[in-house]
């Protein structure tokens, strides 16, 4: 199964430790999984590193040649690591990410997925091609979502 994942960056050490955990259940209750990640900080890291704990293979989706350097800094060496770790990796064609890449990346992943894991606070996005968007996206692509947040939590 294709799992493609999408969800909130910039999360509390607290809030993505109990996403973390959310995570892993769901990679654990599809099987044999190959998640697909566009690997930003937050949501798409765990997921990632989830799918690998499990066994599954990684196909990273990357929006944009210079996707790496609007990253956070110190996040950097754990993106590096999950690339390396990756079966597949899509090259999006745009080189500055930008919400229209951001959104191009989710739509390839949404299209190359049987379902999709959303880390979403149900709100609406925060700017175009964020975790809303994608989840509307897939949505009408028919593709499966499965939102977790846990219960309370504020991002």
């Amino acid at each position: 199964m294709q799992l493609a994942i999408t969800g909130h960056r910039g999360l509390s050490s607290d809030l993505e430790a109990r996403v973390d955990r959310m995570i892993r259940d769901a990679v654990a209750a599809n099987g044999d999984v190959v998640g697909v990640s566009c690997l930003a900080d937050g949501a798409d890291a765990v997921f990632a590193q989830a799918v690998l704990d499990a066994g599954g293979s990684l196909v990273a989706v990357l929006p944009a040649s210079r996707y790496r350097e609007t990253l956070p800094e110190e996040y950097r060496p754990v993106y590096d690591r999950l690339l390396a770790r990756a079966g597949k990796v899509v090259q999006l064609p745009f080189v500055t990410p930008d919400p229209h890449a951001y959104m191009e990346a989710g739509k390839r992943m949404i299209d190359e997925s049987d379902s999709l894991l959303a880390v979403w606070d149900g709100q609406p996005g925060r700017g175009p091609g964020g975790t809303a968007d994608v989840v509307a996206y897939a949505r009408s692509r028919g593709v499966p979502v499965t939102v977790l947040w846990p219960e309370g939590a504020i991002r």
